[in-house]
């Protein structure tokens, strides 16, 4: 039995998220019908990470056991030539029979990114969070790096557990984020904020890019997110930002 790792890309955008759900768009689920029709067996795909309905990914992992001696390269090929164009396989390649795609991951980096122009260009709608108003980016970019370390990530869970990491309450909530940073794309308009850590809560990094964007309109102080932090309280945390802007970038191992 081989042991397959998928390097994905997609447009999330039309999709319902990663996960399976019955009678809807989901990524797994265009995935595995593609899949069981070319290796005409049963299908079932681990990610690093189940995406929220509306999130993209440039650099999601996945992986797959097959008895199919199909070789990668020519499933790559098929697997492109049948999808569509708004989910790519970027490789496939043969994994160690124990590689788990979710267990084995060290850490994940996620962009979240704000356009700040009057009107929006459609051709990057789709992919940021429109936000005309003025930000002040220092004010965001002190408050961003109070994130870093390790710290209970209550405040900025979602409180559904439905799907998405780590899906159950009884679970630890505390987070080690080795990178936290806010920084500007002046040829493009686009304020990006990025976060590298060991994992992430259900909506973690929506909620945190939501009450950065408090913060960057004036309506928190830099140093609000300590407290919040502290406070393990959702309602003290700042609103979920739109899924258009957030993508997963790369996933380490």
């Amino acid at each position: 039995m081989r042991n397959l790792r998928f390097d994905i890309a997609y447009d999330g955008t039309d999709f319902c998220g990663w996960q399976f759900q019955p009678r809807k768009p989901t990524i797994e689920g265009c995935l595995a019908s593609v899949l069981k029709k070319i290796l005409k067996d049963h299908t079932h795909l681990v990610a690093s990470s189940r995406t929220d309905a509306g999130v993209h990914a440039a650099g999601q992992v996945a992986n797959l056991r097959t008895g199919s001696p199909i070789p990668c390269c020519n499933l790559q090929r098929a697997l492109n030539d049948a999808l569509p164009l708004s989910i790519r396989i970027n490789g496939v390649q043969e994994a160690t029979p124990d590689f788990h795609a979710r267990y084995d991951a060290k850490a994940k980096i996620y962009r979240y990114r704000i356009l700040q122009v009057r009107i929006p260009s459609p051709f990057i709608a789709r992919f940021a969070h429109h936000v005309p108003r003025a930000l002040d980016r220092s004010r965001m970019a002190k408050a961003a790096r109070l994130l870093e370390g390790e710290h209970d990530f209550t405040s900025f869970a979602a409180s559904d557990p439905a799907s998405g990491e780590p899906g159950n309450h009884s679970e630890s909530s505390v987070r080690r984020i080795f990178m936290s940073r806010i920084f500007w794309r002046p040829r493009t308009s686009i304020l990006v904020y990025e976060v590298r850590g060991s994992g992430f809560l259900y909506r973690m990094v929506r909620n945190i890019a939501g009450t950065l964007l408090e913060i960057g309109l004036g309506k928190l102080e830099p140093d609000e997110m300590a407290r919040i932090l502290e406070s393990r309280d959702r309602a003290r945390a700042g609103p979920t930002a739109p899924a258009r802007g957030l993508c997963l970038v790369k996933v380490e191992y």
